[in-house]
């Protein structure tokens, strides 16, 4: 039988390829720039076909950097990006889990205000609370440091609470099992309450990792030496003042570099992303 399909799909087929058009074009515009001479981007002359210079301008940014602004090759400002991110993300994941499954599963006195403790912090934003975090951190002589970098911003409320809600949907009897079983809270949390947990994890790994990729201004304000510096910083060091000394190619060619990695994790993480976030039967 063959499915016949109303009008009301293919209006809304177009609107969503118009949408991904719109989207897709500025991408597309960016690597055009990447392949072409700085003074025809500078002139506003460029096309929009590729142009005589991708290997060039792809080589010379990776290994050797910006000639007017900053030497730092893209390469290694990747690498400070990409183990920022990892760094952030894997100790978001790691305390979120465990204070959630604390609040859950463990009595103790004031549980419910440890909680709500937790949830406030979600008013206190890295922008809001950047002066004393500074502070303590060049106190403690960490500044052009990854742990300077990513301690300050592993504390996570928005995953603790996402981690509490999934526990609570866990049926008591596992539990009660685990307590026949003669297994303790680190057993049943190992055995039980983690491999459930694995597509919440996925979802929220790929979320915090685009978060610390793209963190600004806390690096900004932490990294004074190039070779600390990551990607967002070094895209914004290239861009000068004057248009004619940017070298815009290789600002082009840097962003869609710095691109690669964040859509790279979505991709390969997709359909465990989209089973995290959805999924209700666990």
């Amino acid at each position: 039988m063959v499915e016949r399909r109303g009008i009301s799909d293919y209006i809304a087929h177009a609107i969503l390829i118009v949408g991904v058009l719109i989207i897709a074009f500025p991408v597309y515009v960016c690597f055009i720039g990447s392949t072409h001479p700085k003074d025809i981007i500078a002139n506003g002359d460029m096309p929009l076909w590729p142009g005589p210079v991708f290997w060039q301008t792809y080589r010379d940014a990776l290994f050797a950097g910006s000639n007017t602004t900053t030497r730092q090759p893209v390469i290694q400002m990747l690498a400070n990006s990409f183990w920022m991110a990892i760094i952030i993300t894997t100790g978001k994941i790691a305390i979120s889990i465990l204070s959630a499954y604390a609040v859950v599963y463990f009595k103790f006195p004031f549980q419910r205000t440890a909680f709500w403790l937790i949830f406030m912090t979600l008013m206190l934003p890295v922008e809001v609370r950047i002066y004393p975090t500074y502070k303590i951190v060049s106190d403690m002589h960490l500044l052009d440091t990854f742990t300077g970098l990513t301690v300050p911003l592993i504390a996570s409320a928005t995953a603790t609470l996402f981690f509490r809600q999934f526990f609570m949907t866990i049926p008591d009897e596992l539990v009660e099992a685990s307590k026949l079983d003669g297994a303790g809270p680190i057993k049943f949390f190992v055995d039980t309450v983690l491999p459930l947990s694995r597509t919440n994890i996925a979802a929220l790994f790929v979320i915090l990792f685009i978060y610390g990729w793209n963190q600004y201004l806390w690096p900004l304000l932490i990294t004074t030496r190039e070779e600390m510096q990551t990607i967002v910083i070094g895209i914004k060091k290239m861009i000068v003042t004057a248009d004619a000394l940017t070298e815009w190619n290789t600002v082009l060619a840097t962003t869609m570099l710095a691109m690669l990695p964040p859509v790279l994790v979505v991709v390969l993480m997709q359909r465990w992303f989209v089973k995290g976030l959805v999924e209700t039967e666990k």
